[in-house]
């Protein structure tokens, strides 16, 4: 039988979507493309947004064209909040929360449709277990996204996450350095710790996600580690300065800010002011040089007048950062921001949305227009465009050079020759003369 996957949302999403995969080839199913006929197709949703949820059921109804007979199975953080919803859109045969998601073949005995839907769905409350997921990005061995932490204690008050995926909760610390190792051993040179709070890491094993990074880093082996997303109040000394002092885990953090306002940000529930943020950054761009540091926006909030915007805007303006991922605020079922009143008209929350969104691809211009002449080290990926290859730099800037399949997955120190404000440019002669000579190291 055939089986086919489709994920909406975040990395984290795409690493349990792997996880769920390999379950069914285990079964001895063959993965097809989601565009092909299958048999059995899977649709890990999110429910962060209002889009996702109607990417959801459009991810249905593409299914059912490819195979109007498929078995459909629709998982994730919008079936364990929705789970009735979902059942009645026509099609779906089984709906799985957030535990039942990594026994599917539990709940699964044969793959003929159904009637009606069968929905199997665990309290939020009892969403205590911790399952364990990885994934790439391609099918080569390059950047692999590792959950280590799942689930949130926080209350902002915009968020439905907590209720979706339970209290924070990590890996067993032995566990996470034993698959670690086997990551590394399989060939993959950049591990990026996922989870829905990573900064959380550890809090029912007496642990922290600095000692964390200190048992994987000793793992021997050419590779580097990534911070998938921290938030600020979690982003303390010892995890700088391993940064500075580490050149394995990458100089680049993304960290939620959501909004320059003090008065949003206490209407959010937040568990900081923008002076703490502004402290992080300056802590950050004073100890390690050329980091990289992205930001989370959320623009349209209940209660965000014009000063707040424009606090901000002229906020984020004046941060040392090289981008930010702008999000425009959407009513979510059961969060207490849907009680505060005050709300923004959806045409102004989309005119800020498009302000900041120029705003970011100046301040990543200036941010790589900042790398000319400097010396990055960089993965190379297997995507080729135009007889040019592409990978990501420790800092996370986007990097272009001439394509040499040799230079695949290997870190290699390349000087920077050129940018475009979306791209920087390698040197390719400087490349392949520092490849000869990782070459000749290892």
């Amino acid at each position: 039988m055939k089986a086919a996957f489709y994920t909406l949302g975040c990395k984290l999403n795409y690493s349990e979507t792997a996880t769920i995969s390999q379950e069914f080839l285990n079964k001895g199913f063959d993965i097809i493309p989601f565009e092909q006929p299958a048999d059995v197709y899977v649709i890990n949703t999110c429910t962060v947004t209002q889009n996702a949820e109607k990417d959801c059921r459009q991810t249905v109804r593409r299914a059912l064209r490819q195979n109007p007979d498929a078995l459909i199975v629709v998982t994730g953080c919008y079936a364990q909040l929705r789970a009735e919803e979902i059942g009645q859109i026509e099609g779906v045969d089984f709906v799985l929360g957030s535990n039942e998601k990594f026994r599917i073949f539990d709940y699964i005995k044969d793959f003929e449709k159904n009637e009606l839907s069968c929905i199997h769905v665990s309290d939020s409350d009892d969403l205590e277990n911790f399952y364990s997921a990885s994934s790439s990005e391609a099918d080569t061995r390059t950047r692999a996204f590792f959950k280590v932490q799942d689930g949130c204690d926080y209350k902002c008050s915009f968020c439905t996450i907590p209720k979706a995926r339970g209290k924070s909760r990590s890996m067993n610390p032995s566990d996470a350095v034993s698959k670690f190792h086997s990551l590394i051993r399989e060939g993959y040179k950049e591990v990026i710790l996922t989870g829905v709070n990573v900064g959380d890491y550890g809090l029912n094993y007496d642990q922290d996600l600095y000692k964390l990074l200190k048992s994987l880093l000793q793992t021997p082996g050419d590779y580097r580690l990534r911070i998938s997303s921290i938030e600020p109040n979690l982003l303390n000394d010892n995890l700088i300065a391993l940064a500075a002092d580490d050149e394995r885990v990458c100089n680049h953090f993304h960290i939620p800010l959501q909004s320059g306002s003090d008065k949003i940000l206490k209407l959010m529930r937040r568990r900081y002011n923008s002076s703490d943020y502004k402290r992080v950054i300056e802590k950050l761009n004073a100890r390690i040089a050329d980091v990289g540091i992205g930001v989370d926006i959320i623009v349209g909030f209940p209660g965000e007048d014009e000063n707040d915007f424009e606090n901000t805007y002229n906020f984020v303006n004046a941060l040392d950062v090289s981008y930010f991922h702008v999000f425009t605020y959407s009513e979510r079922p059961g969060t207490s921001a849907l009680e505060l009143g005050n709300v923004v008209d959806v045409g102004l929350r989309r005119k800020r949305n498009n302000m900041l969104r120029i705003l970011s691809a100046k301040k990543r211009a200036a941010f790589y227009r900042g790398m000319k002449g400097k010396t990055l080290q960089t993965l190379f990926e297997e995507n080729e465009s135009n007889g040019r290859m592409t990978g990501w730099s420790s800092n996370y800037t986007r990097i272009r050079a001439d394509h040499n399949p040799e230079m695949i997955n290997n870190l290699i120190q390349v000087q920077i020759s050129e940018t475009d404000g979306e791209f920087c440019y390698a040197e390719t002669s400087q490349i392949k003369n520092n490849f000869k000579l990782v070459v000749g190291q290892l």
